[in-house]
């Protein structure tokens, strides 16, 4: 029987909310139909990269604005999981960043090559005033 989980999720442009997050990630790991991976070990990476894409959303392409939101959608189906997350900034070359040597003494830089490394497929794309990053993880 396919089961399709849909969520939608609009908070405030503030990193208070990273935990609550991942914390819906890692249940949505818990609870999905005829996944047959290691649970645990899917739950931890879904908490991992939305927490990233999220700091990053707000932290950097909103300037960490208190006045500006971020948009989270995850869609989950027997055969993938796809997380979005909407921010309002200028945008900024992801595969440069993903590809690029980051040193132990780097600010930054860490979180996209995680994502990458984590994720089947990713994209930053521009959606309206501002752009998505689109996060496709493989369930089969």
């Amino acid at each position: 029987m396919s089961q399709q989980v849909d969520i939608d999720i609009r908070v405030p442009n503030q990193t208070k909310y990273l935990g609550m997050i991942g914390k819906i990630g890692e249940s949505l790991a818990h609870t999905l139909a005829n996944y047959e991976g290691d649970r645990e070990e899917l739950a931890y990476h879904l908490n991992l990269v939305l927490t990233e894409a999220l700091a990053n959303a707000i932290c950097h392409a909103n300037a960490c604005d208190p006045c500006k939101e971020v948009k989270v959608s995850i869609s989950a189906s027997n055969k993938e999981l796809t997380i979005r997350v909407f921010d309002h900034g200028q945008g900024f070359d992801i595969q440069k960043l993903a590809q690029a040597k980051v040193r132990a003494t780097d600010e930054g830089g860490r979180g996209v090559q995680i994502i990458f490394k984590l994720m089947d497929q990713v994209k930053y794309l521009k959606s309206g005033a501002g752009h998505v990053l689109e996060m496709t993880k493989h369930l089969h």
